[in-house]
Formats: structure tokens, C-alpha cells, sequence
């Protein structure tokens, strides 16, 4: 490698904005360079390669916090603006809360090693491969059935990377992370002229646990042409079986509310019942940056205190929130090593790996085990409430009749308050599915309002 490393320069950084004047401090570097290729119908419509070296420093004086970030690294530069973050520092106001972690809380593991995040295979995929892979994807969704007549085109995206992160207090830390993901959507017309669409895609940190661009392809497919003759339903309070890629949407959705920003905020409906059955006994879910290969995974987070797994839901019972340490300082509980965070940004606490972890049923049992009720498939908008978990979406999947699939449906909403929703999940699927930096299964939970017409 040429010129310094990420961390070397993150260390400098470091060095010049303690002589500059600051107290406490840390310097993070991001490194990258990505690729993206798009094909539509065929053809090559985008190709993008990029590269990026970037740096952000926090400085801390007093309580009194500033953040900058520069792509200039040359060493005049430098120099100039670990000064100016330190008088940056000086005319902000102050902060009792504000500070790195505690020298302890640090993270003894500072490199990335048994994590699987890097791919050096990613290092020699060719453009010609990247097209080629792309092509495979939209073609496999394209020759799936006659009626698919149209595609909104199939990206493939790859990222190689290293991230490193210094403090005034010593810590020092650097990891390489690869990423590619490959989507596709296709569409078809139904009988009334309205266009259908599908999409379908796999996200991972190497290459070859990424799912096969053709089965992607076919998958996407698959889910457009499911669409057609889609029906609306009246209105009835009935089982709703999330698909796993909804189980997600609704995990996310959740999760949001278990942050230390959303607690000392008053955002959330779990304020003050940590440590409370809400949920069915089914209801496992964790944070776990620690799984190998995970898209989320990281062996510190970003300010430097080591990566763990965190319990949020154990067999119903809500176990807590996620905090990073601004956030655990201001509401009197430590930090669970959740801190996210960017070159521009203060550190904020969030999820990495979410896992809603697999029960026992197999999913077919799960549908047979519906008289009458949605099989979900699709999510619309934005309509849950983190303060009251007040829930209502937009959806739209399959209505299933004497335990069978019977018909697809559209232009429904699903309603319910978050509370009940996690009391009323009854079954839980074998069929654990990643989806990004996510994984869940299957779900089924006993009774929501479904409106239709």
C-alpha cells in the first residue's frame, strides 16, 4: 500500500489534535473503493467504480464536543484542521454526558480476525464478471414465465474496504470488510394494464455465499407473476403469517425503539419496561456483531469498545436497550457497545446483525395451521408510531383459505398495536433467511385487523 495506512493516519490525527489543545479525542478513518453495474433489458445501462479515503475526528474539551471530517490528507492539511476541530470544540456547548468510553470499556480485539469479513476473492472479480453475473440475474427473471414483460434492471454491487478507529487514550484499531449484493426487478402486466412488480436479492460479505444470480432472477420473477389477479378483501380481524422478509421489516421496526437515543428521548413505547413479559415466549431476538460473516459484524464498535452479542427480546421478555456511551451516561445504565457511526457523525446507538431467532414449526405447518388470514409478502409505507407502537401498514401477499394459499390480495392494511402483536406470535419457523445485516424466519401471529374494502 502506498502512502499511510488508515490507521497510521488515524493515529496522526490523533497525535496533532492533542498538541492542538484537545482533552479526549478520536479519529476515524474510512477507506473504500466500490464498484456498481447495472444492466436493464439486457444492455449495459450503468457502470461506476469509485474510491474514497475519508477521515472524521471528535474532539472533547469540557464537555464541549465538535465533529469534522475531511478527504484532504495531506500532512499541511492535517494539521490545519485538527486545529480548527479543537476551536470547533471551544464555542460548542457543554455536555456533562459527553466523552470517549472509559479506558476500560475499550475493546481488547482490534483487528476483524475469526469474523469472516473480508473476500480476497472480491479482489480479482473482473467487470466482464460483474456484467456477466448481473445479465444471468435479469435474464433468469426475463425467461422465468411469458408474462414478465419488463424488468427495472439488475444491479450488482461490490465493496472493498478498511475502517480504523484511535483515541487519546490508546486504543487503536483496524479491519479490512468486503461486501456485494445483487438485486433484480421484474414486471409483468395484469389483465386490467396494471403493472406488477417483484424484486428479489442477496447481500453478503463474500462472494461465494451469495445466492446464485440466476436463482435470484427467478425468485423475483416468481414473486411478480404471483401477483397477478390480485384481489382486495373486506375488512376482518385475522391471522397475519409474516413471510421472513417481512419478519425482518417488523424487527427493524421494533429494534428502533430499544435505543438508548429513543429512551432519554421519550420516543419509545418501551420506556420503563425493561425486564417485562410483552411478547409470546417465541419471541427471541439479539444484536450480534460477533456472528462470523454477518454484514453488521465488527469486532469493536465506533468508539472503540469491543463488539458482544446483546439480548433485546428473551422468550418474550424484553431484556433492554442499546446504548453506545453518551446515551448510557444520560440515562444511568453502560454501554452495550452499540455505537454506529460515520466519518460526519457523533457516535449514536443502533443495531448491527439483528437475528429474531428460528423456532420448530416448519412454515407450511404454520400456513396449514390458518383457517382463514394474510400470508405477507409486501410492506408499504411508513406507519408506525415509536412512541405509542401504535402499527399500520400498507400490505399486500396472499389470502389463505382452509390452510392453503388461495388467491393473491392487494390494496389491504395491516393494524395492530405492537404490544399485542408480540403477545399474539404463536408460531415461529425453522426457515432462519438473511437479508442484509438481518435474519428471521417465519412468523405467524394470532390476530390483526386486515382492512380492505
Amino acid at each position: 500500500m502506498e502512502g499511510p495506512t488508515p490507521l497510521e493516519i488515524a493515529r496522526n490525527v490523533v497525535s496533532l489534535a492533542r498538541r492542538a489543545g484537545a482533552e479526549q479525542c478520536d479519529a476515524i478513518v474510512s477507506m473504500y473503493t466500490e464498484a456498481n453495474v447495472t444492466v436493464r433489458l439486457g444492455e449495459l445501462e450503468k457502470l461506476i467504480e469509485a474510491g474514497s479515503m475519508s477521515l472524521g475526528l471528535r474532539v472533547i474539551n469540557g464537555g464541549r464536543t465538535a465533529v469534522c471530517s475531511t478527504s484532504d490528507l495531506s500532512p499541511a492539511a492535517l494539521e490545519r484542521f485538527a486545529a480548527e476541530a479543537v476551536d470547533l470544540a471551544s464555542i460548542s456547548e457543554p455536555d456533562e454526558f459527553a466523552g470517549l468510553p472509559e479506558p476500560e470499556l475499550l475493546s481488547r480485539a482490534t483487528t476483524a480476525a475469526g469474523l469472516s469479513l473480508y473476500d480476497e476473492h472480491m479482489e480479482t472479480l473482473s467487470t466482464d464478471e460483474r456484467i456477466r453475473m448481473a445479465k444471468a440475474c435479469e435474464g433468469a427473471a426475463l425467461g422465468f414465465d411469458a408474462r414478465v414483460n419488463n424488468s427495472d434492471g439488475a444491479s450488482l454491487s461490490t465493496r472493498i474496504g478498511q475502517l480504523a478507529l484511535a483515541n487519546s487514550y490508546g486504543f487503536e484499531g483496524s479491519y479490512p470488510a468486503t461486501s456485494i449484493s445483487l438485486m433484480v426487478e421484474a414486471i409483468a402486466d395484469d389483465a386490467d394494464g396494471k403493472k406488477r412488480n417483484g424484486y428479489w436479492y442477496s447481500a453478503e460479505r463474500s462472494l461465494h455465499r451469495l445466492m446464485d444470480p440466476e436463482e435470484i432472477g427467478r425468485i423475483a420473477a416468481r414473486r411478480t407473476i404471483d401477483q397477478l389477479g390480485a384481489r382486495k378483501i373486506a375488512t376482518r380481524q385475522s391471522p397475519v403469517v409474516f413471510e421472513p422478509m417481512m419478519t425482518v421489516a417488523l424487527m427493524g421496526d421494533l429494534v428502533g425503539c430499544a435505543t438508548g437515543s429513543a429512551l432519554y428521548r421519550g420516543a419509545t413505547f418501551l420506556a420503563s419496561r425493561a425486564g417485562k413479559a410483552l411478547g409470546s415466549p417465541l419471541v427471541n431476538i439479539s444484536d450480534d456483531p460477533s456472528r462470523p460473516g454477518g454484514l453488521g459484524s465488527r469486532p469493536f464498535d465506533g468508539e472503540g469498545v469491543g463488539a458482544r452479542r446483546n439480548a433485546i427480546f428473551r422468550q418474550g421478555v424484553f431484556s433492554g436497550f442499546l446504548f453506545d456511551c453518551y446515551t448510557a451516561r444520560r440515562t444511568g445504565n453502560s454501554t452495550t457497545g452499540s455505537a454506529q457511526r460515520s466519518v460526519e457523525s457523533l457516535p449514536a446507538p443502533g443495531a448491527s446483525t439483528l437475528v429474531f431467532e428460528a423456532g420448530n414449526s416448519a412454515p407450511g405447518s404454520i400456513i396449514a395451521g390458518v383457517t382463514e388470514g394474510l400470508y405477507l409478502t409486501t410492506l408499504m409505507g411508513n406507519g408506525f408510531n415509536p412512541t405509542t407502537g401504535d402499527y399500520s401498514r400498507g400490505a399486500a401477499g396472499f389470502w389463505i383459505e382452509d390452510g392453503e394459499l388461495a388467491y393473491p390480495v392487494s390494496e389491504v392494511n395491516i393494524s395492530g398495536h405492537m404490544d399485542s402483536m408480540l403477545a399474539g406470535v404463536d408460531a415461529v419457523g425453522d426457515d432462519l433467511a438473511s437479508f442484509g445485516s438481518s435474519s428471521a424466519p417465519t412468523i405467524r401471529i394470532r390476530e390483526m385487523t386486515i382492512s380492505g374494502t
